[in-house]
């Protein structure tokens, strides 16, 4: 029962669904009630590939930090990270260089509490709890300050969390605000759910979100570029998740079935 306390903070809102522990859920984690598990039926009766866009996204995270750190970025600042499961940033970045310094950013207190935990005896490596619509604080957070050099190259990972941030809050001046305070050199990573894919049925997911804690906003090809700013995309440029430098030839030829595109773009 204790350790159930420990990633369960009495603060955790466990009456509606959470991004978070829905995504953990789809990775095979264990920190998400009865109640994520319940509204994800609902989406993959919706979505039934739901759960591939979550592996892909995941994949593609991987070979993300794996790219920066080969470009030499050491440290990263990783935006909406989420429950940190098995695979994560530090765990990456620290076993190619025990050195890296990774900073998670996420409001949802289960994802929080639990990276605490796991961070407890990392010294190069923290969680801050915060709304990534508020760089500001984000980017002055005492952690952030102590472990990120914003005088040398950062990789930054909006992965998956650009689709969060309704047109009501800035989406597009949020994220001009962390690309301008970036040094040259630094990266930034974007994946993104789309409603360019028919197949993806994002009308149909936005509206089930609207039942949860995190309302969803999809976006076109264009509008997802716009969130890289004048940054330089490497190749192959905006693709989808599992067409993004793959580790090994994909002979699938429906890329839209990742529901998401993604991208890294260089700032010079």
């Amino acid at each position: 029962m204790s350790q159930q306390t420990n990633w369960v903070p009495t603060t955790v809102n466990i009456d509606k669904p959470s991004a978070a522990r829905m995504y953990d859920c789809l990775l095979g984690g264990s920190h998400n009630f009865a109640v994520d598990r319940e509204f994800l039926e609902k989406i993959l009766a919706v979505q039934p590939e739901a759960k591939r866009f979550a592996i892909m996204n995941r994949a593609f995270m991987r070979r993300v930090v794996l790219f920066m750190l080969d470009q030499g970025i050491r440290q990263f600042l990783d935006l909406g990270s989420g429950i940190p499961t098995v695979g994560n940033v530090h765990e990456i970045a620290q076993g190619v260089d025990p050195r890296a310094r990774v900073v998670y950013v996420d409001n949802e207190h289960v994802a929080v509490a639990h990276g605490q935990l796991l961070l407890e005896d990392n010294d190069n490596a923290a969680i801050v709890q915060a709304d990534i619509t508020q760089p500001g604080l984000i980017l002055t957070d005492y952690d952030t300050q102590r472990l990120l050099d914003f005088t040398k190259p950062i990789g930054l990972l909006a992965i998956t969390i650009g689709h969060y941030v309704l047109p009501d809050q800035n989406p597009y001046g949020v994220f001009a605000t962390y690309r301008d305070a970036l040094p040259s050199g630094s990266y930034l990573a974007i994946s993104h759910l789309t409603n360019d894919f028919a197949t993806v049925k994002a009308d149909e997911l936005t509206e089930i979100m609207k039942s949860s804690q995190n309302n969803v906003c999809a976006r076109g090809r264009d509008e997802v570029l716009r969130l890289f700013g004048d940054f330089e995309l490497v190749d192959p440029g905006l693709v989808t998740t599992s067409q993004w430098r793959p580790e090994l030839p994909d002979e699938d030829d429906a890329p839209e079935r990742d529901g998401l595109y993604a991208g890294v773009a260089q700032k010079h």
